[in-house]
């Protein structure tokens, strides 16, 4: 697990390899991503938008920027924890993903932007 502090606010991230879902044939690798955020902070923070750079080591770049997380805005308590599972497509069996979230402390308003670590998504064989 890879995990960053921004603003008193823990990101840990876990990665594994989807082999039911993916095609290797068809170029088609499919990765979860589990996603811990913990908010040890002395605030109450809402999260209202993330930000997504994909690397596929084929070469293609891809940005993806919207609002919440999985269809939620979660607000968080000092000593809350807000986990969540997403997905990445990948074309090739190596790839790595770094982002951001907009989170806005409840108290003043103030907008902060909280780094997503940096992890990869390798197939198992590949680690070999």
């Amino acid at each position: 697990m890879i995990s960053a502090v921004t603003e008193g606010i823990r990101v840990s991230v876990k990665t594994e390899y989807q082999s039911d879902y993916s095609s290797p044939l068809q170029a088609h690798y499919v990765f979860t991503y589990r996603i811990t955020i913990e908010n040890a902070s002395d605030y109450t923070v809402h999260l209202l938008r993330r930000r997504w750079t994909i690397y596929d080591s084929n070469g293609t770049i891809r940005e993806v920027e919207g609002e919440g997380v999985v269809g939620q805005q979660p607000v968080l308590e000092p000593g809350e924890v807000h986990e969540y599972v997403s997905g990445c497509n990948l074309r090739s069996s190596m790839g790595k993903m770094v982002g951001s979230y907009l989170i806005e402390r409840i108290i003043d308003g103030k907008r902060l932007h909280i780094t997503i670590p940096e992890f990869t998504m390798v197939v198992p064989f590949r680690l070999n």
